[in-house]
């Protein structure tokens, strides 16, 4: 058994709070003194006012030289909120319209134009400006309004409403910062008693403040690109008026310029702008905004894990009545509503672990929020997100660490030396080197530490006293953690979400008072709980408990004490009783997701009608919003679960998957909050809906259905199909259902659809002209070889960008000499297309390639019969043939055995894969180079939301050197066939070849190339003819027995951060040492250790296997195997 020493015999933390008690009270003592001084000599304390803030004065007078810029960039928004103000026209009530954005953003501005705008200047009989900023004096509003010198209060606010009766008014209250609910009602009272159609304007930076003077409000975008890069060159090559970027005149001054880490200093103008909203904050929300400096740029953060982080720090301030994760969600919102944060995004309740909030957000910084921020925290935070220069020495004294840089490993440790007595925190999100943490410095004073690919967690938790916040998520190697972690009292969260190895926690942390999260989903290796988990009275989150059958480990009944919220799975509840399942008391109303599962051993019940109790004593609160429950083997549900009446008006999320005996189901249709539907393996559910339910999903957006083998149709009722409405429909998925043959045909708002089965039904269905009008993402897997795909003779423009199909032969024409089918006429407006284990397909099929005029990605996969091109495409001679897909960015062909060649590549692309064509002999044309054709670079970028640009890149003669001018990245293996690649193309920046073990010749001038990956090329002899690679940061050589030289050893070598060369035994290493020995040295990353040793594969072939070596040597090569494949994989994709 193990044991935790709980009172070690010697306690440094005891002996240090016992001296600075001490010091302590000398110091009250010494103050008691000063104060009975002060007192007898009559001293009294006066309360200085605080020093007046620098405010803005506005009007609505705009630049001149600025008018043009700013009407056209804002025409949209000008627009939009006159017609607001000419529709309201005839209304009685007053509007009041706030504009809500991010300090700088331009809301000024478009008051400025609405209030300046013709139309708006004749409309309104009377217009007044006043810049609030940050005191909003109801008086001195009125007085500016009416121009009146009146001091008495209400006499003021009688002449203002003189001075409105019966006319049209239009008020702007520019750049308001604070207002209290009282304050305003009393000044709309007056402003009220301006004529119909009146209108107040606002603006402001803070949105709760928006939301006090009208509840809708407008909020302001960011200028688009076109518009920011119109303004960039007006201000840097205007002379009429100067400003800090016209004055740069010199090519260096505007290098570093566009190498600014932060633009937002005081000599650009925008650090006291911005900076007026920090002022503004309150003394916590200062320190928990400026924490932030810590991330990176455009990081994305997730809220619940910044808000543990502000609790690690002691940033948040005790409220009695709340706890500190509600101060916390208080803080973040309230941040959020004055334009802190930008992009919050909501998940899905089942994809992140969730406490007792509505939800789990993340959100960004905008970077020049991010400036101010670090402006304040300065050499107090320090991030790493790339390799570390020498030369640039990180601050002193930095209080709180971020890592991302993957390979950061020894050089943090000699960073933390020094950092180590005054860090508080280490946050490391990327995976990196997995054993530098036994060599971790100690660190007594960290409060939150965060590793993501630690093999163990091996410091040692005596050093960490004061944490407060550990995060291990995610690690793929941790089994399990040292008994001594239960000794950190001062533990608040403990995430080890996605750790599947681990299967066991440490026994003692009934020991760990201060625990109040702990994240343990995905750690699908544990077989039990630790015991007496219900002693842990602030334990609030609890993702995942696993029930077991032995004895010393907590069982459900745990549950009760504890007032569990967010998110709970309970697994393995085959070794639950229906008397812990009650006394667990899962009623818990801050419970918002449960989770219920049985095993998947768990065939059948061991008691008639058992898994019907225990599911009865599992009975949620009635604000439950996702439920799902796995496994379930009774033939009928408890009461609560027939008829779901009780969530009906909270559920959004149901899931039901294995009820393989239940022969009763819920009334789907009658949740009425129901968003995601997902049913499973219910094999005696025959319809969705009974006769006696409700037709229509009012509110369901996702619904999945997943084999199903016994679901024949919608409805139980025959004939009343087509009654079945979704009126918000827009994922759904079908898989395995093969007595289902029709559709529902109300999906108005259907976008995403996925389909999987045998035999083509409601594939052929699918692909009609009807649903092909609505869809953005189709994906169809079907086995059946023998359908034939009928058309309407309507020519339809399907709005389809992505579509990915896995066998679909009726995609394609039975013969080669048979022209395309004509449904590829259809998507015109297609981006990215998957095409898996078509048989069909024997050639590529060019003609209805010349209908994707659209396409940007393009995948082949596992297409057995696929050959190459077509001796002649029909109706074209090969000499006149043009380039088809002249939009393609991205190529992957990968299991495509018989493939010999591929088509004409146009020159738009800029990545491609090969992978597993064993028959493939060459890559691309050679006499193509003399064609001559000058490429537009294209965006590579895909959005669902957006329709596909149809614009083809614009061509001249104008001569280039290569036919795929713009590829950038190539990566090709396991292609046997493959002798020579010759002329690689120039603008490459990324080369992978593997396990191509006839090439023997790679050349290119590639002086921008930045990573090489060669391995397992054994007739390879040279790579000199690649010249001397200037741009090389990565160099990796593997298993090229023949390989003589390394590429590039003659050239400078000055980018160059990382070198492997293994198991290249032939290799002449001399000319590398001899010109770039202090650069090898200095590397970050180096692996030379095996550079000329043989390929212990080899010789494992040579042993005979049953001896001891011979298995040793296996042993060793199935994992120098193992992980060179993960290589090839991560290279390929």
């Amino acid at each position: 058994m193990d044991v935790v020493s709980l009172l070690p015999a010697y306690n440094p933390t005891t002996v240090f709070r016992h001296r600075m008690g001490k010091k302590l009270q000398k110091i009250v003592q010494d103050i008691d003194v000063l104060v009975a001084e002060m007192n007898a000599f009559g001293f009294s304390h006066k309360q200085q006012a605080p020093p007046l803030k620098p405010s803005r004065q506005t009007d609505p007078v705009m630049i001149e030289s600025e008018k043009d810029i700013v009407k056209r960039s804002r025409k949209n928004e000008e627009e939009k909120i006159v017609k607001m103000l000419f529709d309201h026209a005839n209304n009685d009530d007053l509007l009041v319209l706030p504009i809500v954005g991010l300090g700088g953003l331009g809301k000024t501005t478009i008051a400025q134009l609405v209030y300046s705008n013709p139309k708006i200047e004749s409309h309104f009989q009377f217009q007044k400006w006043y810049c609030v900023s940050e005191d909003f004096d109801v008086g001195n509003i009125a007085r500016n309004i009416c121009n009146s010198t009146e001091k008495d209060i209400e006499k003021v606010l009688q002449n203002l409403q003189k001075e409105l009766s019966g006319k049209r008014c239009l008020i702007v209250l520019d750049d308001v910062w604070n207002l209290g609910v009282d304050k305003w009602d009393k000044l709309k009272a007056c402003l009220k008693h301006a004529g119909t159609g009146s209108a107040i304007l606002t603006t402001t930076r803070d949105a709760k403040v928006a939301t006090i003077m009208s509840a809708e409000f407008h909020t302001l975008g960011s200028l688009g690109d076109v518009f920011l890069k119109e303004i960039l060159e007006r201000r840097a090559f205007s002379f009429q008026k100067p400003d800090m970027l016209s004055w740069r005149t010199i090519e260096g001054e505007w290098i570093a310029v566009l190498n600014k880490n932060s633009i937002c200093n005081a000599e650009s103008g925008i650090l006291p702008i911005l900076k007026l909203s920090y002022d503004n904050l309150t003394l916590h929300m200062k320190q928990c905004f400026a924490f932030c400096a810590v991330f990176p740029k455009d990081y994305e953060i997730d809220v619940e894990n910044l808000i543990q982080l502000w609790m690690a720090n002691d940033y948040l301030p005790l409220e009695e009545e709340f706890p500190l994760e509600t101060t916390g969600r208080r803080t973040f919102e309230e941040l959020a509503w004055r334009s802190f944060f930008e992009d919050a995004k909501q998940t899905k309740l089942e994809d992140k672990n969730l406490t007792h909030f509505s939800s789990i957000k993340t959100c960004k910084i905008h970077d020049l929020m991010h400036d101010i921020a670090l402006s304040v925290l300065g050499e107090e935070c320090a991030t790493i997100t790339e390799r570390l220069d020498q030369k640039k020495l990180l601050p002193k004294h930095s209080r709180h660490m971020f890592s991302s840089y993957r390979e950061t490993g020894t050089c943090l440790i000699d960073i933390l030396k020094k950092q180590a007595p005054a860090l508080q925190t280490l946050l490391c999100p990327s995976p990196g080197a997995r054993n530098w943490t036994p060599h971790m410095p100690k660190c007594s004073s960290l409060r939150a530490l965060k590793l993501s690919d630690s093999s163990a967690f091996q410091i040692r938790p005596r050093d960490l006293q004061h944490l407060r916040y550990l995060d291990l998520s995610e690690n793929l190697w941790i089994k399990q953690l040292p008994e001594e972690i239960s000794i950190l009292y001062n533990l608040q969260t403990l995430n080890v979400w996605g750790c599947w190895k681990l299967c066991r926690l440490p026994r003692g942390m009934k020991y760990m008072a201060s625990l109040r999260c702990l994240y343990t989903e995905g750690c699908e290796s544990l077989k039990f709980m630790p015991p007496d988990l219900g002693q842990l009275s602030s334990l609030h989150t609890l993702t995942y408990f696993v029930a077991s059958a032995s004895s010393g480990c907590s069982t459900i009944g745990e549950l009760r004490n504890l007032d569990l919220g967010g998110k709970l799975v309970l697994s393995c509840l085959e070794n639950v009783t229906e008397a812990q399942a009650k006394a667990a008391t899962l009623g818990k109303e801050k419970l918002r997701s449960l989770s219920l599962k049985w095993s998947s051993e768990c065939h059948e019940e061991p008691v008639p009608d058992c898994h019907k109790k225990l599911l009865g004593a599992l009975k949620p609160h009635d604000g439950l919003e996702m439920l799902r429950i796995v496994g379930y083997k009774s033939t009928c549900l408890p009461t609560w679960m027939k008829d779901l009446s009780s969530l009906q008006k909270h559920l959004t999320e149901l899931y039901l998957v294995g009820f393989t005996l239940c022969e009763e189901f819920p009334e789907f249709s009658h949740l009425e909050a129901l968003r995601i539907l997902r049913l499973g393996e219910l094999d005696k559910l025959q319809s969705l809906c009974s006769d006696e339910a409700s037709l229509t999903f009012l509110k369901l957006k996702e619904l999945k259905l997943h084999d199903l083998k016994s679901m024949e149709r919608w409805v139980a009722a025959e004939g009343r199909e087509g009654e079945v409405a979704f009126p918000q429909l827009e994922n759904l998925i079908i898989r395995g259902c093969p007595n289902l043959s029709t559709l529902p045909v109300d999906t108005p708002n259907i976008k995403v659809v996925e389909l999987k089965e045998d035999k083509a039904q409601l594939s052929l269905l699918i692909v009609g002209c009807r649903y092909l009008s609505f869809m953005s993402d189709l994906s169809l897997l079907v086995r059946d070889k023998e359908a034939a795909l009928v058309l309407d003779d309507e020519k339809v423009e399907s709005p389809l960008l992505k579509l990915r199909f896995y066998g679909c032969d009726f995609f394609f024409p039975s013969s080669p000499s048979q022209t395309a089918l004509g449904i590829w006429r259809w998507f015109g407006n297609l981006v990215s297309l998957d095409i898996n284990n078509c048989d069909a397909l024997t050639y590529w099929p060019e003609d209805a390639f010349r209908s994707l005029v659209s396409l940007k990605h393009l995948y082949f996969y596992n297409c057995k019969n696929l050959v190459g091109k077509s001796t002649q495409v029909k109706g074209e001679s090969a000499p006149t043939r043009t380039y088809v897909l002249p939009r393609l960015n991205i190529l992957s062909v990968g299991d495509c055995g018989r493939l010999a060649e591929l088509f004409a590549l146009p020159p738009s692309i800029t990545e491609m894969r090969i992978w597993n064509c064993e028959s493939l002999q060459f890559m691309w044309e050679v006499e193509a180079e003399s064609k001559g054709v000058h490429v537009e670079r294209l965006d590579t970028s895909m959005s669902q939301g957006n329709r596909a640009s149809t614009s083809v890149p614009k061509q001249s003669a104008a001569p280039t050197t290569h036919p795929l001018p713009c590829l950038e990245f190539l990566s090709i293996g396991g292609c046997d066939s493959l002798v020579t690649l010759p002329d690689l193309p120039p603008a490459l920046r990324s080369l992978n070849i593997w396990r191509c073990q006839k090439l023997c010749s790679v050349s290119g001038q590639l002086d921008a190339l930045e990573r090489l990956s060669i391995g397992n090329c054994n007739a390879l002899q040279s790579l000199d003819s690649l010249g001397h690679l200037p741009s090389l940061i990565g160099l990796d050589l593997q298993r090229c027995k023949r390989l003589i030289s390394v590429p590039g050893a003659l050239g400078g070598y000055s980018a160059l951060r990382e070198l492997t060369i293994r198991y290249c035994p032939a290799i002449d290493m001399k000319p590398l040492y001899q010109r770039h020995r202090r650069r090898i040295d200095s590397l970050e990353e180096r692996d030379l250790s095996h550079a000329h040793s043989s390929d212990p594969r080899e010789e494992w072939i040579q042993r005979p296997p049953g001896t001891e070596q011979g298995r040793q040597q296996q042993a060793l090569a199935d994992v120098d195997a193992e992980a060179e494949d993960l290589l090839v994989a991560f290279a390929m994709w």
